[in-house]
């Protein structure tokens, strides 16, 4: 069995003054943990990652709320229980090198940077793709590496991976990330978490 994880995964005032702090331990619990997100791991990792960094400046004073924000493009950044849930359904140990195909604003492979050994991310939309790597860089997340390109080729000439994460959801699994997936010998579930959302190469 293998590990693939599929998912699809307003305007506000700009944030002034607002304890980012507080505002991210309080979604946490209130919503991410509220809404059924058990993993120690995966709640600590959220706990973590300063999504406000992550969305423009002119939308930062709701990045705490339990809801996507426009990051350009069309794109979003997924709603954190989302985010969480997708997380803890990966299973991510320190040991994995992990695939995640639409990078967006680099989120999601900020939250897996501190589960993992390494996380490959594949954004199709190349400016995003070049934010995302500025973003993770500066913010000192150093075992991800980002690329431009067509997420659902994969990433052959770093696989074989022990996880991979869609945020997107294609009509059925590329045969590509099937394949650069790396068998494991325990008895395990697949997992597969679906949004509402549709389209291709949506991102978080």
């Amino acid at each position: 069995m293998r590990y693939l994880l599929v998912a699809l995964t307003f305007q506000l005032a700009p944030a002034a003054g607002q304890d980012f702090a507080r505002l991210r331990e309080r979604m946490v619990r209130e919503e991410i943990e509220a809404r059924g997100v058990r993993s120690p791991e995966a709640l600590a990792a959220m706990r973590a990652v300063p999504r406000h960094l992550f969305v423009p400046p002119e939308f930062r004073s709701g990045a705490y709320e339990d809801r996507p924000l426009p990051i350009g493009y069309g794109q979003t950044i997924s709603e954190p229980t989302i985010v969480g849930l997708m997380t803890e359904l990966l299973v991510p140990r320190r040991s994995h090198r992990a695939l995640e195909i639409g990078t967006g604003s680099g989120y999601q492979a900020a939250v897996l940077s501190g589960l993992v050994k390494q996380v490959y991310t594949i954004e199709i939309i190349e400016a995003l793709a070049n934010a995302a790597r500025a973003r993770l860089e500066s913010l000192d997340y150093s075992n991800v590496a980002v690329r431009a390109g067509d997420g659902y080729r994969g990433w052959p000439e770093a696989a074989p991976f022990d996880r991979i994460i869609l945020t997107s959801a294609p009509p059925e699994v590329p045969r590509a990330l099937v394949d650069q997936l790396k068998p494991v010998r325990e008895t395990c579930r697949a997992s597969r978490a679906v949004s509402i959302r549709s389209g291709p190469h949506r991102t978080r």
